[in-house]
């Protein structure tokens, strides 16, 4: 019976390998736990360890990009007296080279294969040759390893694809594309006697003499090369006990090199104290919530919104502010804020450039002669715009009323529709929070959304000098394919001269 071996899941967001390098051949007897193959993703390399003893049946390639779940291999049941009689089999069908050809050499048959860059995953674009197993002129077997090419994620081996002279066209560390050349081979039929007698009777690493050298000797898989990078350590230093005596991850670990610089001691995961709660919960997004979504992306995606910046000395409105505010609330009831001198300034400006104040209406612009000004308020189930009404006429006083008492309705959930519908432009104070700066969305169908940011003391120049004052940054997003940015720009800068002045507010100059 054959125990089927699957690509684990080996991360959250890990959903295919690659399969790098199998340590074992096909139809070789592996032991329990013992490494028989390494899988790279886009993030980590990764080793595969048998689950059982038997005999090695490889189901995917090396090179093969395969999903998580995919049987990659499977491990047939076998006695202990399976791995002579796998190995006898392999020697008894492996066909001796051919007398004759020792004898009379190779001989040339006068075709060319050129080999190029294989397609060695989906995102992989280019890779470099990293090294040359063999030297341009050596006589090369079919399958026989004579290159590793190198991509940014993984390292793989170049096999020859036909017997014959091998002539190198890329040199090492030459960078060529997917599809490009790499080297030609003369096909010859025959070997050299050499050649020959050298041979492995098997077609595995197996079949090797004890002690015998191979392509891979010295040589670290991906994982293992990271470690001794990470170490300091020279793969020279380390002796491979892998397959033709590569260097494993198991090798790198336990390396520690006399001459190499001391390495880090291994860092070890946080110890999580117990209590530590990692539950998650779900909540069904309310209708206003979805609503919000829903509009906040369709303005990204219909409008060409823009946002152009400026800032407001606020030092001329605070000083007004500290003169004037118990008067007035004694006076009005209520507070005096900067939201009814952004109010007041911003309606002259938007009688100045009427295309901040309109609309797009199918293939119509709708002007306003009126200023219904939208305030963004946060209450706990989402963001909220009432509107106060011909803001334009109305004073001190009555914005600073309205303002208190759309707020109120507002976080109470009392706002009727008709108290959100029909601005013409908005405004939104993240400054009350803590926003230095922002780039606030257009509050659909309007054209235009003033964002208010908060006051931080800093250095200015002030008539040739540096001076610190109160500044606040200011923001206006605006749809361009009805305001142009001429149109932003001075709006913005008629609000700023009446903010710094606000003399202006009250003279209407």
């Amino acid at each position: 019976m054959a125990f089927q071996v699957k690509v684990p899941t080996v991360g959250e967001s890990i959903s295919e390998v690659t399969i790098a390098n199998w340590t074992k051949n096909d139809g070789d007897v592996v032991k329990m736990d013992e490494l028989i193959a390494e899988l790279e993703s886009d993030k980590a390399t990764f080793e595969l360890t048998a689950p059982q003893a038997g005999v090695l049946r490889i189901k995917k390639q090396k090179g093969d990009t395969v999903p998580i779940g995919t049987l990659i291999c499977e491990i047939e049941e076998s006695s202990g007296a399976a791995a002579p009689k796998a190995e006898t089999k392999a020697a008894a069908s492996a066909p001796a080279p051919p007398a004759a050809d020792a004898g009379k050499g190779p001989k040339a048959t006068g075709a060319v294969k050129e080999m190029k860059v294989p397609t060695v995953g989906e995102s992989i674009t280019e890779v470099t040759i990293s090294t040359w197993m063999k030297k341009d002129g050596d006589f090369v077997r079919l399958d026989e390893i004579i290159a590793e090419v190198e991509s940014d994620k993984a390292t793989f081996e170049l096999p020859a694809e036909a017997n014959g002279i091998l002539r190198i066209v890329a040199k090492e560390k030459t960078t060529l594309p997917i599809g490009g050349l790499i080297c030609k081979i003369e096909v010859m039929e025959g070997m050299p006697a050499a050649v020959a007698s050298a041979a492995p009777s098997a077609g595995s690493a197996a079949a090797q003499p004890s002690g015998g050298k191979s392509y891979a000797a010295g040589t670290p898989s991906p994982a293992a090369s990271k470690i001794l990078d990470e170490k300091g350590i020279a793969p020279g230093q380390v002796s491979g006990t892998g397959v033709g005596g590569r260097i494993t991850k198991d090798d790198a670990v336990k390396a520690s090199g006399k001459d190499a610089k001391a390495a880090p001691a291994a860092l070890e995961p946080p110890v999580i104290a117990s209590g530590v709660s990692r539950n998650q919960r779900r909540e069904k997004m309310s209708s206003l919530r979805r609503t919000i979504a829903r509009r906040l992306v369709a303005v990204k995606n219909e409008t060409a919104m823009l946002t152009t910046f400026n800032e407001v000395d606020m030092k001329p409105i605070m000083e007004l502010r500290s003169k004037y505010k118990e008067s007035f609330k004694e006076k009005y009831g209520v507070g005096l804020g900067f939201m009814s001198f952004f109010t007041k300034a911003i309606c002259v400006a938007l009688k100045e450039f009427p295309a901040v104040n309109a609309s797009i209406d199918g293939d119509e612009a709708v002007y306003h002669d009126y200023c219904d000004i939208s305030i963004a308020v946060s209450t706990p189930r989402g963001l909220v715009v009432p509107v106060i009404r011909n803001a334009e006429s109305l004073t001190f006083p009555q914005i600073e009323s309205e303002v208190i008492r759309l707020a109120t309705k507002g976080r109470d959930g009392k706002l009727s529709i008709e108290e959100m519908t029909g601005g013409t432009f908005s405004i939104t104070n993240g400054g009350v929070f803590g926003s230095m700066l922002s780039t606030p969305i257009i509050n659909p169908p309007q054209s235009a959304i003033l964002g208010m940011h908060n006051i931080v003391e800093r250095p200015i120049a002030k008539n040739g000098e540096v001076v610190v004052r109160p500044i606040m940054y200011l923001a206006l997003s605006y749809d361009h394919r009805i305001v142009d940015g001429r149109e932003s720009v001075s709006f913005l800068v008629r609000v700023k001269e009446m903010l710094e002045d606000p003399g202006r507010l009250i003279l209407g100059v």
